[in-house]
């Protein structure tokens, strides 16, 4: 097995599904002929033909129309965006339709919605989202975000085969960042199901998507001063894996939760309030939430890095924690 990149292990896996099932197809801008805007979907169209990797015009709402239409008929759609800040052009059908059929009259809806989201390349505020939290509460969807290669292959191809919209979010700053391996004969990734990504003794460090990979830099920091973090891998966001959330929480008494997305009404919020409410005598400290700030993502480099999360934050944090 040869290494491959975080965007060609999503592409790998999307090949993979549409060439097992023909009812299985794509639709969004671009992702034809151009190959998407990042190049994703390139060669596509030569394999699967017009009919299976279809163009639209920018029309987030008018696409993801035509696509929950197509899940409800027996297809099995999956809906790029250009960028994930543009899924809010289509919030009303996502929430309001898709994913209530299920609860209102037992419909189906076989629908991936997936795209490149998140900081780091000086996108601005149009084009840096990590809108997860605004769909947390909404019942009846799935929200997926993998942080490494293989789960990126094993996660995109669960996404396909699930008979619910999955909300499929690609952290665009690890596409050709991160390299890894996947076995296509391995078992499916479970939607659903945390990863412990490294053992740990003194506090926990609960994170997702690129935030994992600076949670793993800080335990490595925080480890040259004798303090052992232990670092868990959400990678699915709704349903939450509560149980390994506890569990870590537990284990250590003292819980940091690290994600790429405003302070307020994060999602970070709803994973300290579970342990806060479930852990609570097992903690030695608050809960502590390390956040972007509350304001639109910064164009400006130095601005940008100032606005998200690092390493170093996350060792300041841990240390007061230890301290605690």
């Amino acid at each position: 097995m040869s290494e491959v990149t975080f965007l060609e292990a999503i592409a790998q896996g999307l090949r993979d599904e549409m060439r097992a099932d023909p009812t299985v197809f794509m639709i969004g801008e671009d992702i034809g002929t151009y190959g998407g805007a990042f190049r994703l979907t390139a060669g596509f169209l030569d394999e699967f033909g017009p009919e299976r990797v279809i163009d639209t015009p920018i029309s987030e709402s008018g696409f993801v129309g035509a696509a929950i239409g197509a899940a409800i008929a027996g297809m099995r759609p999956v809906v790029e965006f250009q960028f994930i800040d543009f899924i809010a052009n289509a919030f009303d059908m996502i929430v309001n339709f898709a994913g209530t059929n299920h609860y209102r009259w037992g419909q189906k809806v076989p629908l991936v919605l997936r795209g490149p989201s998140g900081g780091r390349v000086s996108g601005s505020a149009f084009h840096s989202a990590n809108p997860e939290a605004y769909f947390n509460r909404a019942p009846g969807l799935k929200i997926v975000y993998p942080a490494t290669v293989e789960d990126a292959y094993g996660l995109i191809r669960s996404a396909v085969r699930d008979e619910n919209p999955v909300l499929f979010f690609e952290h665009k700053y690890l596409y050709r960042r991160i390299k890894g391996t996947i076995d296509p004969q391995a078992a499916l990734v479970q939607i659903g199901k945390a990863r412990l990504a490294r053992e740990g003794r003194d506090l926990s460090i609960v994170s997702y998507a690129a935030m994992l990979h600076v949670a793993l830099e800080a335990a490595e920091n925080l480890a040259a001063e004798g303090i052992e973090a232990e670092v868990l891998d959400l990678r699915t966001l709704r349903p939450l894996d509560e149980e390994a959330v506890l569990a870590t929480a537990r284990k250590t008494g003292k819980v940091i939760v690290l994600t790429e997305e405003p302070l307020t009404g994060s999602f970070a919020g709803e994973v300290a309030a579970r342990v806060s409410e479930k852990a609570f005598w097992h903690l030695d400290a608050p809960v502590a939430r390390v956040c972007c700030i509350d304001t639109p993502v910064p164009y400006s480099p130095p601005l940008e890095d100032f606005y998200l999360p690092n390493a170093d934050k996350v060792v300041v944090r841990a240390r007061e924690l230890v301290r605690a």
